[in-house]
């Protein structure tokens, strides 16, 4: 890889290491979520660890925001590397209030400045009311909101965090989700977070590193990720695609809002948000079912134009198809569909032919760029 020096993160790291060898690589913008996503054991806290200086490898590089963290020559130790880490287990300490650890990571950050105003984080992180109480009496999602504002307030340039949900029950990370939805869009530093949830990383991430065996096998925004039909994520039972769109209107009669996509308009059931304001969409692809001509009866809300760009066979009875919103090749959004073989030998169809999917079912995910 060419190591180019500019704003983003520039990362390279191989070498034996743990129980494998080691071999990733990887650049990602200045700002915005990226997921760390794979199979259990495949290296992705490692690669944070290594990010951190926790871990070091016979060939490493990094480069964040145009400085030089390690190289062949350099390794900057981990107590100087300017990174908030958070971890699965909160590790507040005990003794001191929320308020007296969130100041803990304010003093670390010496002469550097904070990269949110104290107050502007306890907003964002809905910690007005737990301020003065023991850490003791916080739920888990409690916590770990605490945990995050402290690395916070540490002044880092770069924020890591490995599998901070992971030790919550389904409605504790309901509760957090949205705090960090809206904390990661006012945030001019880049978030890197490991996770095997997909919905986490649907409603999260922007860009997805996805690793297998130590290794990266895909990396890149998250919408070109999962709508790629050869990757082994797009081979599970919730493989889904996401779609950012934009609200174009709302039917107070049926109460249903319109949203447009690269290349055409879905029809999705509720009150999305205001007129023109982002959202984030999932399709799921066991949801979508295809046509070769546009169905004339049906209950189904999107039937909607779309070309096949791609036919990936599965494990001999189902197959995924890669398909763009729109007829004649206009470059509309991404999602995959999920269909027998059977169904694409009777249909006979092809890469580059023009058909309508029926889609079933949409749900929202998350809001984007503030909205």
């Amino acid at each position: 890889m060419t190591h180019s020096i500019d704003n983003g993160i520039v990362a390279q790291f191989s070498g034996p290491l743990d129980h494998f060898d080691l071999s990733v690589a990887f650049e990602l913008p200045a700002r915005g979520v990226t997921a760390l996503f794979g199979r259990s054991g495949c290296g992705k806290t490692t690669v944070l660890r290594c990010l951190a200086g926790l871990s070091d490898v016979d060939r490493g590089h990094l480069s964040v925001k145009g400085q030089v963290w390690q190289d062949d020559n350099h390794f900057v130790p981990t107590y100087k590397r300017p990174v908030g880490f958070v971890f699965q287990d909160a590790s507040l300490f005990p003794h001191l209030s929320v308020y007296e650890n969130l100041i803990f990571g304010q003093k670390r950050a010496g002469a550097r400045a904070n990269i949110v105003p104290i107050d502007d984080l306890v907003e964002l992180l809905g910690l007005q009311d737990l301020l003065e109480r023991s850490t003791h009496h916080l739920s888990g999602g409690e916590r770990q909101r605490v945990a995050i504002g402290r690395a916070l307030l540490s002044g880092p340039e770069l924020l890591l965090m490995d599998e901070p949900l992971a030790a919550l029950d389904r409605f504790s990370k309901n509760e957090i989700i949205p705090y960090l939805d809206r904390l990661f869009k006012t945030l001019d530093v880049p978030v890197i977070f490991v996770s095997h949830d997909t919905e986490e990383v649907e409603r999260l991430a922007d860009s997805m590193v996805l690793m297998d065996q130590g290794k990266v096998v895909a990396s890149g925004p998250l919408s070109e990720v999962l709508s790629d039909p050869t990757l082994f994520i797009a081979k599970g039972p919730k493989t889904s695609s996401v779609l950012d769109v934009e609200v174009l209107s709302f039917s107070d009669k049926d109460r249903i809002t319109e949203v447009g996509v690269e290349g055409g308009v879905l029809l999705i059931p509720g009150e999305l948000g205001p007129v023109g304001s982002k959202r984030r969409i999932s399709i799921a692809a066991k949801d979508v079912s295809l046509a070769q001509e546009r169905p004339s009866e049906t209950t189904i809300l999107n039937v909607v134009p779309t070309r096949i760009l791609d036919i990936h066979l599965l494990d001999g009875a189902r197959c995924n198809l890669l398909l763009s919103v729109g007829h004649k090749e206009q470059n509309g959004a991404k999602f995959l569909a999920r269909i027998t073989q059977r169904s694409l030998r009777k249909f006979d169809f092809t890469v580059g032919q023009e058909i309508y999917a029926q889609v079933k079912s949409v749900s929202m995910v998350g809001g984007k760029n503030g909205n």
